[in-house]
């Protein structure tokens, strides 16, 4: 008998079969990276697509999902991934949703998880791509150990996440640390949601841009952003960083509103630290420098200087697959293929 027993139990060993690894998905204005995760965080395969490709969202779930397919079978096969982890402006951790996104070309509810799950067959988590970096920044970054921090993206958007006493705040929708859409001035500049004075509109790419084109009118000294036909914020960072004045003076003016912004987000949290990651956060001091002292100035008193301001160490393309390889450990296991 119990020769038996253990004999089943042998076979049962046998049969099972240990998932060890995950799809990590960056999804970005400009191209959408995937990759596969080991779950020690090892990067074992990546490739991309571009998004602005597919401004239909159908187009794009199913051009994503055959190539993904094929990507899995030839890198090791579908039994081996437990789940697929999408990082994405807009969504929505708790109904899988991209919603009512301002930047993303594809409008309204999309219910993204259920999408790719009917297509691939195993589950699908999807969440904020502010999220997903400080799930990434928090398992392989400079987060690695706090309790209490923020994760600011700085870019075509201005995205958050908080993580309080060792675990994210969602909220009870799902849209906690939404600070791009407080209101830091009212009446002010029509934001991509459809409000106007939203901080985004002050600090992520096009109000960089808008502040520059604000600085050129205001001035008559000579500058390079004067020679472009078509300014960008990338371009003002980097005539910044080639001594441009009037390119300084452009991220001082978003330092000090983004140091505002921020003074009010953590006088409630008190966070231990604020990890920026984003290009735009790739400005370095001129940008960081007045938003710090902005910070101190209009944080609650107790908190003023107490609060560090660190920029990621990690690359935007590794740390965003990295921390959608985490919410795909997060989702509950669903397979066609047991």
């Amino acid at each position: 008998m119990r020769h038996i027993i253990l004999s089943g139990l042998v076979w049962l060993m046998n049969e099972t079969v240990i998932k060890d690894r995950v799809v990590g998905i960056d999804v970005n204005i400009e191209r959408t990276t995937y990759a596969i995760v080991d779950v020690r965080g090892n990067i074992l395969a990546r490739d991309y697509i571009i998004t602005a490709e597919y401004p239909n969202v159908n187009d794009f779930v199913s051009i994503l999902c055959d190539r993904l397919f094929d990507f899995v079978v030839a890198n090791g096969g579908l039994d081996t991934i437990r789940s697929v982890g999408v990082s994405v402006p807009s969504g929505n951790f708790i109904t899988g949703c991209i919603e009512n996104s301002p930047n993303m070309p594809w409008k309204g509810n999309i219910p993204l998880a259920a999408m790719m799950r009917d297509r691939l067959g195993v589950a699908v988590a999807v969440a904020n791509n502010a999220h997903a970096k400080a799930l990434g920044e928090y398992a392989f970054g400079c987060a690695h150990g706090m309790k209490d921090f923020m994760v600011i993206s700085l870019g075509s958007g201005l995205g958050s996440c908080i993580f309080s006493n060792d675990v994210e705040h969602q909220g009870s929708n799902g849209f906690a640390g939404e600070v791009g859409h407080i209101c830091y001035e009212h009446g002010g500049r029509l934001c991509g949601c459809g409000k106007k004075g939203c901080l985004e509109a002050y600090t992520a790419s096009r109000g960089i841009v808008m502040t520059a084109l604000e600085v050129l009118a205001e001035r008559s000294e000579p500058s390079m952003m004067r020679g472009e036909e078509t300014l960008t914020a990338r371009a003002i960072i980097s005539f910044c960083d080639l001594g441009d004045r009037l390119a300084g003076e452009v991220m001082r003016r978003t330092g000090y509103i983004l140091g505002v912004g921020l003074a009010n987000y953590a006088s409630m949290f008190d966070p231990e630290s604020i990890i920026f990651t984003g290009y735009i956060s790739q400005a370095g001091e001129s940008l960081l420098g007045p938003a710090k002292e902005a910070f101190d100035t209009h944080v609650f008193h107790n908190i003023a200087g107490k609060v560090d301001f660190m920029v990621s160490e990690l690359s935007d393309c590794e740390r965003n697959v990295l921390g959608a390889s985490v919410l795909a450990w997060k989702v509950k296991e669903y397979s066609l293929f047991r």
